[in-house]
């Protein structure tokens, strides 16, 4: 069974950082494309970064230079530093996972999510 579990979302001040983890069960990260997207109330659900098995490395232009998506292996986490954070960063978290080694981008249909972690930003 596969479970994937946010962790370390919270509130900070403009300009703050944070970072996720996503720890997986039951499923190998290294040997899958992984995703983080976002929720905002009110809002569509947006693809923030992915990465594949390969470590190739896709982000939004809303967040180049700003978050870096990463993963442990032995760990099986795959993780979100989010630096310079602004308030329309805020939002729900959610890590996916897609079931394949190489294709792997934002628009793809993630076949396990989690169930998310709040981030607020505040001015």
């Amino acid at each position: 069974q596969v479970q994937l579990a946010e962790s370390g979302g919270g509130s900070v001040q403009t300009g703050g950082s944070l970072r996720l983890s996503c720890a997986a069960s039951g499923v190998t990260v290294g040997d899958n494309c992984m995703g983080w997207f976002r929720q905002a109330p009110g809002k569509e659900r947006e693809g923030v970064a992915s990465i594949n098995s390969v470590g190739s490395i896709k982000y939004a232009d809303s967040v180049k230079g700003r978050f870096t998506i990463s993963r442990d292996n032995p760990k099986n986490t795959l993780y979100l530093q989010m630096n310079n954070l602004k308030p329309e960063d805020s939002a729900q978290y959610y890590c996916a996972l897609l079931r394949s080694r190489y294709y792997c981008n934002l628009a793809s249909s993630y076949d396990y999510w989690g169930q998310g972690t709040q981030v607020t930003v505040s001015s």
